[in-house]
């Protein structure tokens, strides 16, 4: 790999999700490997991206206080990218 092409944490950041979805094309899903063999962060933070997609997976509507559900609701409909 190329010191060019090398990806950020931020990077990594960006994309986990297109990562776990399968949706990256072979150099950018081999840049996203490299980055995590060399980066603790990273490896940790998509093993906690892959608990909270199985968590969540598991989460039925009726399992969450409807309280709970409108205060969610409310704070993603409020978010907006930086």
């Amino acid at each position: 790999m190329r010191l060019d092409q090398e990806l950020t944490c931020a990077q990594v950041v960006e994309i986990v999700t297109a990562y776990l979805e399968d949706a990256l094309g072979d150099a950018d899903r081999e840049r996203v490997e490299e980055h995590l063999v060399f980066c603790d962060g990273c490896s940790t933070y998509l093993g906690q991206m892959r608990e909270t997609i199985a968590l969540t997976r598991r989460l039925e509507p009726e399992h969450i206080p409807s309280r709970l559900q409108d205060e969610l609701l409310a704070a993603f409909r409020g978010w907006s990218p930086a």
